[in-house]
């Protein structure tokens, strides 16, 4: 104890009373004038400090009236009994240094050159596949040239009407308007039918030979190139043309009609399907598969095939420069491969596609390479324009049915 510090003296009773009431008298001041603002909780802070034997003469706690800007972060001195090392203070921050620094940075743009490129590609390959589809439509010729040969297919079985060509039918009106196509364009100086038909119905026939007469009258030479097969109703349009090329083993001829009619009247009968029959007339019944034919109904069938019969001969002998004496002696049916029909006049030469649009070439007129114009090949353009609808074989099978299952009979050269 120093000599300035004043000696600790026990107070009596008495005396403390005193000072107790001397205090109870002074002034209190009126908490209500206060503002009333939330302590600041620096109790934990000295208790920490005193539990851990550090000072606490720095300890500063901020007055919450200040703004968020002036409030400095303060780390105190605190001592560590660590033998003899004591750990200094860290230097004080800045609030917003300290905001700064745990902000995470932004998170860099995503790149979309990957999906630009992918974009830009399918638009050129869509682009490049029209342009093919064109360029293949035209033959590989892609500019108008005034020395072409048209080529014009003929593949399937014949009949009328409108089926989409690849699919084992030629129809008529494909044909005929590939044929007007090819006269309308100045540039086509001879036409080409490539044909691989085993026949089909003489109406079909008799539709394109029309149009072959009106091209080959506007002075548009007609070469028909023969196939595998080139028979009935597809030598029936042959006749016509300027010349005829097949290859030695071709099979043609076949020159001839037949009626078909069926009868499965046992088979109803079997099934108990029994027909009440209403007609007009004796013969209009004629060919219904429930019955067979009459006999004065099979005289009549006789009759109208040897009519279409006829027919066929009288043009094949136009056409060829044959009588049709001649001509009925070779056409009793039977199918002749090109080397005895060449004997028998039904062709005039050998050769292959390429050997008939020389030919052609040649009879139109033009010197030098001539530009093909493949009119009516299955490619990938009319796969992909050639049709309003897409159709399947079985559809295809149905729209045909109408000839193959008529119900009074088919004529069928």
């Amino acid at each position: 104890m120093t000599n300035s510090e004043e000696p600790f003296t026990l107070k009596d009773d008495e005396d403390l009373l005193d000072e107790v009431l001397e205090e109870s008298t002074e002034e209190v001041p009126d908490l209500g004038a206060f503002e009333m603002t939330p302590e600041p909780d620096y109790t934990e802070i000295l208790d920490n400090a005193h539990e851990d034997g550090g000072m606490t003469d720095n300890v500063v706690v901020p007055s919450v009236e200040s703004p968020e800007e002036d409030i400095v972060a303060y780390n105190p001195p605190v001592e560590v009994n660590e033998g003899e090392s004591t750990t200094p203070p860290k230097e004080a921050m800045d609030v917003k240094e300290v905001k700064q620094a745990t902000q995470s940075p932004p998170a860099p743009k995503k790149s979309h050159k990957w999906q630009y490129v992918a974009l830009f590609s399918a638009l050129l390959l869509i682009i490049g596949g029209s342009f093919a589809a064109i360029y293949l439509s035209f033959g590989g010729e892609i500019y108008t040239s005034d020395n072409q040969v048209a080529v014009i297919y003929v593949q399937g079985t014949m009949l009328t009407g409108n089926l989409p060509s690849g699919f084992g039918y030629a129809t008529s009106e494909d044909i005929c308007n590939s044929l007007r196509e090819a006269a309308a364009d100045e540039g086509v100086k001879a036409i080409v039918l490539r044909v691989n038909s085993g026949g089909g119905s003489p109406a079909a026939a008799e539709e394109i030979i029309t149009e072959i007469e009106n091209v080959q009258a506007q002075g548009i030479p007609v070469v028909v190139s023969m196939g595998d097969v080139a028979a009935s109703a597809a030598y029936h349009i042959s006749a016509p043309a300027d010349l005829i090329l097949a290859n030695p083993s071709t099979i043609t001829g076949s020159i001839g009609v037949i009626g078909v009619y069926t009868n499965r009247s046992e088979y109803y009968d079997n099934e108990g399907i029994d027909f009440y029959i209403s007609k007009s007339g004796e013969f209009k019944d004629m060919g219904g598969d429930w019955r067979g034919l009459t006999p004065e109904e099979k005289e009549y069938a006789d009759t109208v095939v040897l009519k279409v019969y006829d027919l066929f001969i009288t043009s094949v002998a136009e056409h060829r420069n044959m009588t049709k004496s001649e001509v009925k002696d070779i056409a009793d049916g039977r199918i002749y491969i090109a080397v005895e029909a060449k004997e028998i006049g039904l062709i005039d030469d050998f050769g292959n596609l390429y050997d008939a649009i020389d030919a052609a070439a040649e009879l139109g007129g033009i010197e030098g390479e001539p530009t093909v114009y493949y009119i009516n090949r299955p490619s990938l353009s009319s796969i992909l324009f050639g049709t309003e609808k897409t159709f399947s074989t079985d559809s295809v099978e149905q729209l045909a049915s109408y000839y193959k299952e008529s119900p009074v009979g088919t004529i069928v050269e």
